[in-house]
């Protein structure tokens, strides 16, 4: 149909009309561009010239078209009264006469000659809205949420608490997320944290930490669950892992178990403890050792830790594992020996290390100043670590400082 009405354009293009009113009546009759045929009509029905308009007779407009006409008028009069369109109103189906075949009377090159048609020929209302297009995504796009009105399935992640705003940050995501169907893609993966114990309030939380969870084999993931229970890590304990380390389930089975077995060899742990380390670090087994390694020199070398002592201040305090370096030089230089803190009592109460140090200092200040600074426990009015720096200000000016909260704040403002 587009390549006829293209010849038709281009033949009227070549040919001078009659009047200006004639080649008006003829085009309204055409389709186009962007308007369907109706059903069972072909574009050979609708060229006939008493189609044009229904109740309007043909204009001659040159020597050609009444030529064209008059020769095959004769070996089409049976096929014509196919040719009509359904009559407009009451008005009486007119007989028709089959158009000339535009392709033997104009050579190539004068087709090829004639101006293209246009695609901003104008078109009414009413045909324009029986375009139908689908709505095309964003060919480009540095956010998500141009995307979202598209996709189900990121409308869907929506609903869960995803939050794409911090998801959009990875390269990848977007490539990733739009490719998944929720029903098949997302769905399994779903159900099967939902076993693991992820509820479904964390279920938000945990896909915006790990979306890549989605490009694992399921078989894989529950290889993975399978193995961890082989290391008599009970449901509650994966449960608890899972929820505390997304990335934990992303790793291989290989991976898993040469971190577990460098913790207790690195260590001397035994296997219960390195288990109860894991479980309540489980970021041990998705981070980088670096660290781990860097501290564990920290704590021997520069601190001068005896190696029992740092594994009972670690399975107390795992996250002195990876802790800042610097952080942890600074309070142990303070409390060491600032305060006059042996090595024993700080093994004994490394919650120190967990402290904000600013902390530690206001009250090792305060407690000076009133003359109650007193950490050794074979002294009168002893103060530990512990109580120094687990317990909130009234409760530690009351018992320990013996001083009200508003002296305490006085105090803080001379610093």
């Amino acid at each position: 149909m587009a390549l006829l009405a293209q010849q038709l354009h281009r033949w009227f293009n070549s040919v001078k009309l009659s009047s200006f009113a004639a080649a008006a009546q003829i085009t309204e009759c055409f389709p186009k561009p962007g308007k369907r045929l109706l059903h069972g009509f072909s574009s050979r029905h609708l060229m006939s010239p008493d189609c044009l308009h229904p109740g309007l007779k043909t204009h001659r407009t040159s020597s050609l078209w009444n030529s064209s006409w008059a020769s095959n008028s004769n070996g089409q009069e049976n096929h014509s009264a196919h040719c009509a369109l359904l009559p407009a109103g009451n008005q009486p189906s007119q007989e028709t006469q089959k158009l000339p075949d535009f392709g033997s009377e104009l050579s190539s090159e004068v087709l090829d000659g004639l101006p293209p048609w246009s695609p901003l020929q104008p078109i009414s209302e009413e045909e324009a809205i029986q375009i139908v297009a689908d709505p095309a995504l964003p060919p480009a796009s540095f956010t998500l949420r141009d995307y979202v009105d598209h996709s189900e399935t990121l409308q869907k992640l929506v609903l869960l608490g995803v939050d794409l705003s911090k998801i959009e940050k990875h390269p990848d995501a977007a490539s990733l997320l739009l490719r998944l169907d929720f029903e098949k893609d997302i769905t399994p993966v779903l159900l099967f944290l939902k076993d693991v114990g992820v509820e479904d309030n964390q279920l938000g939380g945990f896909i915006t930490k790990n979306y890549a969870i989605f490009s694992e084999d399921l078989e894989n993931l529950k290889t993975r669950v399978a193995y961890l229970q082989s290391k008599n890590f009970t449901k509650a304990d994966i449960a608890q892992m899972v929820r505390n380390a997304p990335f934990l389930l992303s790793f291989s089975v290989e991976r898993l178990d040469n971190r577990l077995g460098f913790f207790q060899k690195e260590l001397e742990l035994s296997v219960k403890k390195t288990r109860e380390l894991v479980v309540r670090l489980p970021r041990l087994l998705t981070g980088s050792l670096e660290p781990v390694k860097e501290n564990m020199k920290v704590y021997r070398l520069e601190f001068g830790f005896k190696h029992n002592e740092i594994q009972h201040m670690i399975t107390r305090i795992p996250k002195m594992l990876t802790a800042n370096k610097r952080k942890l030089t600074e309070t142990f230089d303070y409390v060491h020996n600032v305060m006059n803190i042996p090595h024993h009592l700080i093994v004994k109460f490394p919650q120190v290390f967990n402290t904000k140090l600013f902390k530690v200092k206001e009250r090792h200040l305060f407690l000076a100043y009133l003359g109650r600074a007193q950490y050794d426990p074979a002294k009168p009015n002893y103060i530990s670590l512990d109580k120094l720096v687990s317990i909130p200000d009234e409760i530690f000016c009351k018992e320990i400082a013996r001083a009200s909260i508003q002296d305490f704040n006085k105090f803080l403002k001379t610093l």
